[in-house]
């Protein structure tokens, strides 16, 4: 199985296809499996990179190891060492403490940007009054719970069974994992400016049901970015790539094909892990 050796750990990761290099990088609830509906969809013409962050799915950390901080490093090197200069990303959720700490280290790379059930850091007066109400109404109730729209597990249970089966292979960490980080002090504010710096193409990209990141809250971030994209995913929540893929993909397609569209000899290659480094 293909792993870098990076920063402590051993990085795992997988590429398909050929074209443009389209970076996947996934939640908390994930690691690369979930992107199973995504995979094939778009390797037939681009470059699809998933990896598993560190201390996710097949990568481990190191104990009282730089834990998320590293993530945008982590990422960095494994760009450089499969030769990949510039980049489209979808970053979902948690994946969004990758993408856009990784935009202000290491400007100039990334093409496209797709925040996916996550503002990115993208705060604005309106979208922490929208957070605030939100968290207000969903005291108490767990991450799991809130990881797929509320009739899922009822309306699809197979699909939902399976998405936490994948969330249980990953490995135990610490409480304060994910917990904001003094260390991310110059990211903690608002990345709009960072954003609007960057004048990169942004979709903001939602399940109109999220119950952790609500509709609301992207569609003001959006509105926060000009020159951004917003689009919703009907009867999806959190995870719509996950619950709602065929319309996940279109959206991501429609979006792709106007600002990062794949190259005309891409040719597709079977769908297999890894290449030999």
């Amino acid at each position: 199985m293909p792993y870098l050796r990076v920063h402590e750990i051993d990085l795992y990761y997988e590429e398909h296809g050929d074209g443009p290099a389209l970076v996947f990088a996934h939640g908390a609830g994930g690691n690369h499996l979930v992107w199973w509906q995504q995979v094939p969809a778009f390797a037939r013409d681009y470059r699809v990179i998933t990896f598993d962050h560190r201390a996710f799915g097949l990568s481990r950390d190191v104990p009282h190891g730089p834990g998320r901080r590293a993530f945008p490093l982590d990422l960095h090197a494994l760009l450089d060492h499969l030769g990949v200069g510039e980049f489209a990303i979808v970053a979902h959720s948690m994946g969004g403490r990758t993408a856009t700490p990784f935009l202000w280290l290491f400007p100039g790379r990334m093409r496209a940007l797709v925040l996916s059930g996550t503002i990115g850091g993208a705060l604005t007066d309106e979208v922490r009054a929208i957070q605030a109400a939100h968290a207000a109404r969903v005291a108490g109730r767990s991450m799991r719970s809130r990881a797929l729209r509320p009739d899922a597990e009822r309306e699809d249970p197979d699909r939902a069974h399976l998405f936490h089966a994948i969330g249980r292979l990953n490995p135990p960490r610490g409480p304060g994992f994910l917990a904001p980080s003094p260390g991310l002090s110059r990211w903690t504010g608002s990345t709009t400016p960072l954003l609007q710096r960057a004048g990169l193409p942004t979709l903001f990209l939602v399940g109109a049901h999220d119950m952790i990141v609500p509709a609301e809250a992207m569609r003001a971030a959006h509105r926060g970015l000009p020159g951004s994209r917003f689009a919703e995913i009907a009867n999806a929540g959190h995870s719509a790539y996950f619950e709602q893929p065929e319309a996940y993909n279109r959206a991501l397609r429609d979006f792709l094909d106007d600002v990062y569209p794949p190259t005309p000899s891409a040719q597709p290659t079977p769908h297999a892990p890894g290449r030999p480094a």
